[in-house]
């Protein structure tokens, strides 16, 4: 039988392959082979018999990630000859779904049928609103988007109900959220379901309670692996604890420094007491980065070497110097736009494909000045980690009201905004104005002009009144305000970013940002009209068959890929580092904004660009244009390999 060959492997990742007993965190560096480790390490432990395959639990964050895992694992062993049984089953998959498997046939420990089901995002929703409708919360003052954000953290760190209400902070959403998680754990079991928070959670306090499932698992699995380690949370991180412990065979990959989704959960903190946590363990680095050359790999390494919360290692490449790091300052984002737009074009000319060329942005509110910049030019896109800017919610429910101001018979406009923000109008009233303007001919807003007269004096009556009298107001201060102006005036009038700010919803604070670039891209028009008939064409213009295409993406979604060329614009106080992570968390929130900037340069092979404004206009003034600061990263970056334009 031939020997499972590793000339394949450096040195470092070798020992990482080869260091089987014990504990052992490989500390993998952007471009550093970490997949080619653990896929490596898998094949190498079925092939010297140290372990059959369904007896290595192989952890991953992402089912795409997994399934990689396992396709390249039996790749490795058929090269060497080796084959996997008949019967012997992958355990490799994400938290969740390996979880999911253990605790399935249990089901009668946590009171569940063995067909129990797992609720989604609105399913939770739904019934987080019953709850508070039955005990008269006002989900006005607390939303049940709030209340679910503080259930589901609640569960990421495996704390009981009983628990929440003793800590929970007094008079506050924190507090009314503690009330309904009892109540809310009580339906699921009663519907005879979990939520996607519970999985985790239930196994653990399955494996705790019940000693003999947990040293069953413990010895079912002699080798345990862990993708992406800086990224778990507390509860992924007691799962893999329990299930170690007896054996302490726990191979964890990961980068401290590209912990980055701290908002959801992750505790960096996890990766950086590893050698605290388990007995004897071994640190491994990789620091040779196979992806970048010299000056991308200098510049990220001298940019993070600025963190102070991190693991010492040192980040280097036998690759070429090549192009230096591009810093380029513009008078605003569009002149921003048309910069990198031209240097697009300008690779492109000199053989790089634009599947090969990204722009990674902070914020999604960022991408509107280069999808319109691309469009005018011809340059086909791909938005990845969002909805292109036209196609947003919010956007979409402004353009509406925008519409119906200039049009009041646009009877889809009408539909859309009638009841945004809620107004009381539900389905059955809206259904009595189709009735009546099929009967008259009439538009919807007319016959909803008709219909309110006989229910004026009610209160949703009066809510409709008011929303009428403002679209008719609207209408005729459309030839006397600037389209933006117009634009900020109703948005506002109409309660909609009233209704964002009033959400605790992380995901409405950055459809503010959103609704601020909408107001600066209606800068650009003299006529509500010109405006309308832009955004009818950009949405009418469609290129999904080309697949060379540039990516504009945010940065957390571009964790993982790669590009020959990466620009990563606003590099700027307040975007990067964003504002609001400085405000909330301070020194720990500047860390991990470094971080993101690492991950956004370590994107890039061959090339990177840096570009920043001296002007934006920010959301908190109403589109108002400010000076702004360069990023104070810029000083964090080695002058050796970078040039200013």
């Amino acid at each position: 039988m031939p020997v499972f060959d590793l000339s394949f492997l450096n040195k470092e990742q070798k020992e990482a392959v080869q260091r089987t007993d014990g504990a052992v965190l490989v500390l993998a560096g952007a471009g550093t082979g970490k997949t080619r480790v653990l896929t490596s390490r898998i094949a190498y432990i079925i092939s010297e018999g140290l372990a059959t395959i369904d007896e290595i639990l192989a952890v991953t964050f992402t089912n795409r990630a997994a399934k990689e895992m396992q396709e390249r694992t039996i790749s490795m062993l058929a090269r060497s000859g080796d084959t996997i049984s008949a019967g012997e089953t992958f355990w490799i998959g994400t938290f969740h779904s390996l979880a999911l498997r253990m605790i399935r046939p249990l089901h009668e420990k946590y009171r569940r049928t063995s067909n129990f089901s797992i609720i989604d995002a609105d399913d939770q929703l739904r019934i987080i609103k019953k709850i508070m409708l039955e005990r008269s919360i006002d989900d006005k003052k607390y939303t049940t988007k709030q209340m679910a954000y503080y259930i589901n953290r609640w569960k990421d760190q495996c704390r009981d109900p009983e628990e929440t209400t003793q800590m929970a902070k007094k008079f506050s959403a924190e507090e009314v959220a503690s009330k309904i998680y009892r109540p809310y754990q009580d339906s699921l079991e009663s519907l005879d379901a979990v939520d996607f928070g519970d999985i985790l959670k239930i196994s653990i306090e399955t494996f705790k309670y019940n000693p003999e499932t947990l040293s069953r698992y413990q010895e079912k699995f002699k080798y345990i692996m862990v993708d992406e380690y800086q990224d778990t949370n507390v509860a992924q991180y007691m799962w893999l604890r329990l299930l170690s412990m007896s054996h302490g065979n726990i191979c964890c990959v990961g980068d401290d420094d590209q912990s980055i989704y701290g908002w959801r959960g992750a505790d960096v903190g996890n990766i950086l007491k590893f050698e605290h946590d388990f007995k004897n363990a071994t640190i491994i680095r990789l620091g040779q980065n196979y992806r970048s050359t010299k000056n991308i790999v200098r510049a990220a390494s001298g940019l993070i070497s600025n963190n102070s919360m991190r693991m010492d290692k040192e980040f280097w490449t036998d690759d070429e110097a090549g192009l230096p790091i591009l810093v380029k300052a513009l008078p605003n984002p569009i002149l921003e736009a048309v910069f990198i737009t031209s240097a697009v074009e300008d690779r492109r000319r000199k053989g790089i494909s634009f599947s090969d060329m990204s722009i990674l942005v902070r914020v999604a509110a960022q991408t509107r000045a280069f999808e319109e910049r691309f469009l005018t030019v011809g340059i086909p896109y791909v938005v990845i980690g969002g909805t292109k800017f036209y196609e947003r919610k919010e956007v979409k429910d402004a353009v509406a009201y925008l519409r119906l101001a200039a049009n009041q018979d646009d009877n889809m406009a009408f539909e859309r905004v009638v009841n945004l923000p809620k107004r009381g109008i539900g389905p059955s009233m809206l259904n009595k104005f189709f009735e009546l303007s099929r009967s008259e001919n009439i538009s919807l807003f007319a016959a909803a002009r008709r219909y309110v007269n006989d229910m004026a004096t009610s209160v949703v009556g009066a809510k409709l009144v008011a929303f009428l009298d403002a679209v008719d107001n609207w209408h005729t201060e459309i030839e006397g305000l600037l389209p933006h102006k117009l634009m900020q005036k109703i948005l506002i009038d109409s309660r909609y970013i009233k209704m964002l700010e009033d959400s605790k919803a992380i995901e409405d604070e950055s459809r503010l940002e959103t609704l601020n670039e909408l107001v600066n891209a209606l800068r650009e028009f003299e006529t509500v009209r010109g405006f309308l008939d832009h955004v009818g064409l950009v949405l009418d213009n469609s290129d999904s068959a080309n697949s060379d295409r540039v990516t504009i993406s945010t940065i957390h979604a571009a964790k993982g890929l790669e590009y020959h060329t990466v620009f990563i614009p606003g590099f700027e106080e307040a975007i990067m580092p964003h504002q609001r992570s400085v405000a909330e968390n301070g020194a720990i929130g500047i860390e991990e904004e470094r971080r993101l900037c690492y991950v956004a340069l370590t994107r890039a092979k061959k090339e990177a660009y840096i570009t920043y404004c001296s002007r934006r206009n920010m959301y908190g003034d109403y589109g108002q244009s400010h000076y702004i600061s360069p990023s104070r990263f810029l000083h964090d970056l080695p002058k050796d390999g970078v040039r200013i334009l």
